[in-house]
């Protein structure tokens, strides 16, 4: 419930920002700062989120998360206008930061049976991957139905719920005396990743010539560097490097970068595609990606129950990206007057399917064989993949796009519905092709760098879940 609330607000504020916009008055300059104020305070804080969850432990941490993430929520639901709306966006990304490691971390030290592990790991998966969808679909029920403000005080309602069943079915966990903050390697990082996210931000808004998109860019891979050589050096780093340096996990991590690059160009453009070309409601639109939900959860639940206990990631991770990649470049056959059922519609099971492969295996091993003094960094480090493959996936596929379609325009006549309309699938068509490009890539990622075979005692990170 927790990691849902999360993700989908990823998503379900964008169909809302038409209607949020007219209510409040803000610009289509400003509009940005209601999605980028999120994922600038997500993506800087979850590490530190992480590590305080090693600190405090996990069960407090998760609660204290989820209060402030309802609350943030209820004061942009009432925001009477714009600055109120950011700061509250800012908030859940804060909070957001605490409650994403804290739930997978949770996750990782609860289910320890493999069965149970398999399962459970089955179900993050698919909401993990299926999140951005389900926040388009409820994001038009909600918009449609009631006002944008829905969009947000429904993390209440989720919120309320996820409380409950953790207080009351969660066992406590104390503090771990042993795990102490890093504070130099706290503040390279979050600096680092504020930098890249805000860097990639303006690369959609500005141009990628722009001194607040190279600056920032380049500023960021500095601290980043910086960072990675003080937790060679620090007495109690802040993500031990020997984290990363397993070659399952660290090809996982890899793996959840791209697939949180890619995923972004099939919710974004798609929803463009039924919405423009297609002329579906939002409402609809939320409805037609319901069979990719389908398919992730397909593929997230063969993944963990049937595949990788038996023949381990290294078949299941590029096969996932195969059919990932197969799907995009199937939609670039889309035309103006392509149906749904026949032209859509397979593409979108296909792409749910693989996802849901690379999903669930990759997130899996990301955090098997983690000591619990080190679950909560663990986890933090997964979801930091995932926001950062996304703002790298944002930024390069708009850029991408939008070349194409001025690319086709250039020449023809801009006052053509029919120039226009054309010109919209060619960029469509660009961006599918170039998130089959990065699906491609995992593939070749993954097929280097996982290990044969089933996973295997990690003696240097604790315990591992024997498959």
């Amino acid at each position: 419930m927790a990691q849902l609330m999360v993700v989908l607000d990823a998503t379900i504020v964008n169909i809302a920002l038409p209607s949020a916009q007219a209510d409040l008055g803000f610009s289509d300059g400003d509009r940005q700062w209601v999605v980028t104020g999120y994922s600038l305070a997500f993506g800087s804080l979850l590490l530190l989120g992480g590590r305080i969850a090693d600190l405090f432990g996990r069960k407090v941490t998760f609660l204290t998360g989820l209060v402030g993430f309802a609350a943030a929520s209820a004061l942009g639901g009432a925001a009477p206008g714009f600055e109120l709306l950011i700061v509250a966006r800012a908030l859940q990304g804060v909070f957001g930061a605490l409650l994403a490691p804290a739930a997978l971390s949770l996750l990782t030290t609860t289910f320890t049976e493999p069965k149970e592990r398999a399962k459970a790991f089955s179900v993050f998966g698919a909401i993990a991957g299926a999140g951005g969808a389900i926040g388009l679909l409820l994001g038009g029920l909600l918009t449609e139905y009631l006002t944008w403000r829905w969009t947000l005080y429904v993390n209440v309602a989720f919120a309320i719920v996820a409380f409950v069943g953790a207080f009351l079915l969660l066992s406590r966990t104390g503090r771990d005396r042993d795990v102490v903050l890093d504070v130099p390697g706290t503040i390279l990082v979050s600096a680092g990743l504020f930098s890249v996210v805000f860097g990639f931000s303006n690369a959609e808004s500005r141009a990628w010539s722009s001194p607040f998109t190279w600056g920032f860019l380049a500023a960021g891979v500095v601290l980043l560097v910086a960072f990675v050589w003080w937790q060679t050096r620090a007495r109690h780093p802040l993500l031990p490097l020997r984290i990363l340096t397993d070659r399952n996990r660290g090809a996982s991590f890899v793996s959840i970068l791209l697939i949180g690059a890619g995923m972004f160009g099939v919710f974004l453009f798609l929803t463009y595609y039924m919405q423009q070309i297609l002329g579906l409601t939002p409402v609809w639109t939320g409805v037609a990606f319901l069979p990719m939900v389908a398919g992730i959860m397909t593929g997230t639940i063969v993944a963990n129950n049937v595949l990788l206990p038996r023949i381990g990631p290294k078949p299941v991770v590029p096969a996932g990206m195969a059919l990932a990649a197969i799907g995009l470049l199937w939609m670039t056959t889309l035309e103006l007057h392509s149906a749904y059922l026949t032209h859509v519609l397979p593409q979108l099971v296909i792409t749910g399917l693989g996802m849901g492969l690379v999903m669930a295996t990759s997130m899996n091993l990301a955090v098997s064989g983690i000591g619990p003094h080190d679950a909560g960094v663990a986890s933090a480090a997964v979801n930091t993949m995932q926001q950062i493959g996304g703002s790298i996936g944002t930024a390069l596929l708009t850029t991408i796009a939008t070349s194409a379609s001025t690319g086709y325009l250039t020449g023809r006549n801009v006052n053509d519905p029919a120039v226009l309309a054309r010109a919209s699938l060619e960029s469509y068509s660009a961006a599918y092709t170039w998130t089959a490009v990065i699906f491609i890539v995992g593939l070749v990622v993954s097929v280097l760098l996982y290990r044969r075979g089933v996973p295997r005692q990690d003696t240097e990170s604790g315990p591992a879940i024997h498959m």
